[in-house]
């Protein structure tokens, strides 16, 4: 049998504890008792589990025992670095070391490296010359630490030390390289046995065969198998428990059959586990009728079947989709005042949830909480929860969330997802948000530990109904925790943005905006103009036009209202550069709407000045098939005095062959000689004259007297000269002038 560690007693003699005067000073106890716990059905038969010993407190009104002297090294340890003053302190501790001591650190130690780190110092420095015992301990620490190589060390080193070896030493180490997975090396070590002169017997033969098995390695197994035979080692009940394991494990039944035949012929009788493995094999190949006779002939040879055995019958039957049977089952363990455990309901939920029975699930669900066994596998909380909402069960779907809540199982983001997206899908919103709040106030979101995170399906439910009822800060802090956990999605921002502008906090939406510029999240034109109508609305059109330039950047095309609207509003606010821009945009997106807006624009332009930039927004207008009509801005121009800006606008309609009525020019020749600019009124009248246009403009006597008054003589010359003898000329340009823009 392997050996088992235990805490040793230990006794110091009297004259060691008026050493210790106060070994506490400078150290806190904290003792947290562990347990561990194997799926059985995954185990191979018959585990052997190291004894954990716990110091218990005591009573309240009693004095506390004196603390041991190992407690207080194992602090030392914990709290110190191993350095030489550390040694000093553990040597005026104890002067004087004995095996049980030493075995009783080890033992205390709060991990390997301490426990190694010891085990080597005492040695080395000549306090102890170590036993088997102590060998044995240190080799078990360093292979359920997975240091493999010094334990290995430690053993082969042990000799030289005038230590003997025992097979228990090497099973140990063939069970640690086991379960860490170095097959080869514990294969070697197995080997290296006989070579170093250690009997190997059924023993070290049985854990060998667990280790190979393990890993699949059932060719070998096997041919070990006939070797011990031929050694004539007797394989046992436990030898074959194991090699059955193993051959289903790795999905041989033909192979597990004709041993558990074999182990008959020798007179090896099976017992529970024998059964349990057979049983759980066939459930593997899905033969619930050879596991059904196991089954029964167990009960027949009087051998009681245990929960194990119950829950295995129950994983195959649900395996195959017969979970009435699996139901049967579980009711007639408990008649035999057997208890259910948390694998068998583990292995029976999903099945119920498969099979649509959720009433019968409802029920276990509430007998686990009663008795209070929490399964192992959390996922199938997950399954119920969908399960009892597919069902239309929302108050069961609720019930587990409690469930989980009083079985102390860490509810995650995508249980209450699930709950939250079917209270919306049902019109209960109340309660959606009740589950919300919760999820918020406790940040279960930001959990680290969450596996499960929830659907966009159920967050962005959750989100559009709270922004389109007033609620849309509760929904961005709420979003706001998704976004820390990575979630950048666009139906949720727009969503927002929606609901902000709604409610009438554009900057809070163009907020949103600017987030999901900077992580490139795509934005929603019906977003974008709800914010631009949340600015208007507030009074805002510069702010309306940063988002209309935004949502274009973004490639989206604004409709021709936005472009009305907020061209609109900056005109009515006397911004009419800002307008124009607009104005600019719009016509370079192809839209061709909105003229007499544009006209006033135009205007308004004209007669602050920006007479380039107007003319620039003319030209545009003109490339894009939307001239305007110069024949208006030249009248209004002419009658309010601005001269300067008729005359540009009449030159650049001129220059580029514009369609003008003869009124509008003399409209404009009328207004610049009422102003005194004679010398401007000769200047455009030569053009217009050139270009085909009036010869009998009335005034145009008037202006050869105000130029030969100005001393302008020459040019009055000229203008009279083309009066005279041009009029033919004229003619002839004129229709020259037609035929070349006809053509």
């Amino acid at each position: 049998m392997a050996f088992m560690s235990v805490s040793k007693t230990y006794k110091l003699k009297p004259r060691f504890y008026h050493r210790i005067s106060n070994p506490l000073h400078f150290f806190t106890t904290s003792q947290d008792p562990s347990t561990a716990s194997q799926e059985l059905n995954n185990a191979p038969p018959q585990q052997e589990g190291e004894k954990v010993v716990t110091q218990r407190t005591s009573p309240r009104g009693k004095t506390r025992n004196p603390e041991k002297v190992e407690d207080v090294i194992c602090r030392m340890m914990e709290n110190r670095a191993w350095t030489t003053r550390l040694q000093n302190s553990i040597r005026a501790l104890v002067p004087e070391f004995d095996h049980a001591l030493v075995y009783n650190v080890l033992h205390g130690a709060k991990n390997s490296e301490q426990a190694l780190q010891f085990f080597r110092w005492v040695e080395r420095a000549g306090l102890i010359r170590h036993d088997r015992e102590a060998h044995m301990k240190i080799i078990q620490i360093l292979g359920r630490a997975s240091k493999l190589n010094h334990a290995r060390c430690i053993l082969l080193d042990m000799p030289k030390k005038g230590v003997e070896w025992d097979e228990d030493l090497f099973v140990v180490l063939i069970d640690s390289y086991g379960k860490a997975g170095i097959v080869q090396e514990a294969v070697k070590i197995f080997q290296k046995m006989n070579e170093l002169g250690v009997e190997r017997t059924i023993k070290s033969y049985d854990a060998f065969f667990k280790v190979i098995l393990r890993r699949g390695r059932y060719m070998m197994a096997k041919r070990y198998f006939n070797k011990m035979l031929s050694e004539g080692i007797v394989p046992t009940r436990h030898t074959y428990n194991i090699m059955l394991w193993g051959f289903f494990l790795s999905l041989r039944l033909d192979t597990a059959n004709r041993f558990y035949e074999d182990m008959k012929t020798r007179g090896i009788s099976p017992d529970v586990v024998t059964y349990n493995t057979m049983i759980n094999g066939y459930s593997r190949f899905k033969k619930m009728e050879e596991a059904e006779k196991l089954f029964v002939e167990m009960k027949g040879k009087n051998l009681a079947p245990t929960v194990i055995s119950y829950t295995t019958m129950i994983k195959g039957y649900v395996a195959v989709e017969q979970v009435d049977d699996g139901l049967r089952l579980l009711e007639e363990m408990k008649s035999f005042g057997i208890k259910p455990n948390a694998t068998t309901y583990s292995t029976l939920l999903p099945g119920l949830c498969d099979a649509g029975k959720m009433t019968e699930a409802k029920s276990i669900l509430k007998e686990m909480v009663e008795w209070y066994i929490a399964p192992k596998d959390n996922s199938i909380f997950i399954n119920l929860l969908n399960s009892q909402c597919k069902s239309g069960d929302l108050d069961a779907a609720a019930d587990v969330l409690k469930a989980m809540i009083r079985l102390s199982i860490p509810t995650e983001a995508g249980h209450y997802g699930v709950l939250i997206e079917n209270f919306c899908k049902a019109n209960l919103f109340d309660r959606a948000i009740k589950l919300l709040d919760k999820l918020v106030e406790k940040e279960i979101i930001l959990r680290p530990q969450n596996s499960l995170d929830m659907e966009a399906s159920a967050y962005n439910a959750m989100i559009q109904y709270l922004c389109h009822h007033g609620q849309t800060g509760k929904a961005e802090v709420f979003f706001r925790q998704l976004m820390k956990k990575g979630v950048l999605d666009p139906t949720a921002f727009n969503n927002l943005i929606r609901g902000h502008a709604k409610e009438g906090n554009p900057g809070l939406a163009f907020e949103i905006l600017k987030i999901m510029g900077r992580r490139g999240v795509p934005k929603d034109a019906d977003a974008y103009k709800l914010l631009i109508e949340s600015y208007l609305r507030k009074g805002e059109p510069a702010d309306a036009k940063t988002s209309l330039d935004s949502m274009i950047e973004d490639g989206l095309l604004p409709e021709s209202g936005i472009f009305k609207s907020v061209m609109e509003s900056l005109f009515e606010d006397g911004r009419i550069q800002t307008a124009s821009r607009v104005m600019k945009s719009m016509v370079e997106k192809g839209v061709k709407e909105h003229m007499d807006l544009v006209a006033k624009i135009l205007e308004a332009l004209l007669m602050r000045g920006h007479v380039e930039e107007a003319l620039g927004r003319i030209e545009l207008l003109m490339q894009n098939g939307c001239a305007p009509n110069l024949d208006s801005l030249l009248s209004v121009l002419s009658e309010k005095g601005k001269t300067i800006a008729a005359l540009k606008l009449l030159d650049f309609g001129l220059e580029r062959d514009c369609s003008i009525d003869f009124s509008s020019y003399e409209k404009v020749l009328d207004a610049l000689l009422a102003a005194g600019k004679t010398l401007n009124a000769y200047s455009i009248l030569c053009k217009i004259m050139e270009k085909g246009g009036i010869t009998n403009w009335s005034s145009l006597e008037d202006l050869i007297k105000s130029l030969n008054q100005e001393g302008n003589t020459k040019q009055a010359d000229i203008l009279s000269r083309m009066i005279k003898g041009g009029e033919a000329a004229s003619g002839s340009k004129k229709g020259k002038k037609q035929a070349t823009v006809a053509s």
